[in-house]
């Protein structure tokens, strides 16, 4: 189980796997199940098959979001591939965590066939509340995830060029409605590349350097590529509802 460094900009969501989309499928159907004793959560991550046809090539993501009483944000993220016999019931995922009653957590499961999204399920746990005996517990239908940046460098000059953009990415007051991954890899010496990535797709893609204003340039050809492919994602998505 991964843990990575997230930062949201907006809580209400969205997750898309693929440039592609599909219609919900009413007989693949994703079910985020928890059980709580004293301040540990266990979810599981269920998907039935309504039907008496084997379903093959399905793909999971379950993805657990948790703030504390700073904001601070910590994510627990669990993916793969399953299959699902005639009519069975199957639990694809299971993540454990400790919740303290002054955090909240929201919790999202996506199940995609040959790269189109075909379920999905979200389920958010309040704080509790001085007030109140227990949490509240909010499960969202439609829901949209925006301004997620997931942080995924490893030295100083990564992190250098996450924080540029972000902060670029905050004062452009535009949040996508998809993850953004920036991830780093060791190159040739102390060298590393870095590449801005969206639904597995890299989008940009450079070799660092300890300059600021180089890095700067980076973040503001990441935020152009962005831009042209989020155009590009509603087109496929308008054309794919035709």
């Amino acid at each position: 189980m991964k843990q990575i460094k997230i930062h949201i900009i907006l809580c209400c969501l969205m997750l898309s796997f693929n440039q592609f989309y599909g219609q919900l499928n009413e007989v693949v159907k994703a079910k985020i199940n928890i059980q709580e004793s004293d301040n540990l959560i266990l979810i599981r991550a269920q998907v039935e098959n309504d039907e008496s046809v084997f379903k093959s090539n399905l793909y999971y993501n379950l993805l657990a979001l948790k703030k504390n009483a700073s904001g601070n944000f910590s994510s627990n993220r669990q993916e793969g591939e399953f299959s699902l016999n005639p009519e069975e019931s199957k639990t694809v995922s299971e993540i454990r965590l400790n919740l303290n009653a002054d955090e909240d957590l929201r919790i999202y499961l996506f199940v995609k066939q040959e790269n189109v999204l075909i379920s999905k399920d979200s389920l958010y746990i309040l704080p509790q509340k001085q007030q109140q005996a227990q949490k509240k517990v909010v499960r969202e239908t439609d829901f949209e995830l925006k301004g997620i940046v997931v942080d995924e460098v490893i030295t100083k000059i990564g992190k250098d060029f996450h924080d540029y953009f972000y902060q670029d990415y905050l004062n452009s007051g535009t949040q996508y409605p998809f993850i953004i991954t920036i991830k780093e890899k060791p190159y040739f010496g102390t060298s590393s590349i870095i590449t801005v990535e969206v639904d597995d797709q890299v989008l940009f893609e450079f070799m660092s350097k300890p300059d600021e204003e180089y890095l700067k340039s980076g973040v503001k050809a990441s935020l152009q590529n962005l831009s042209q492919y989020s155009k590009q994602r509603k087109m496929l998505f308008r054309n794919s509802r035709i």
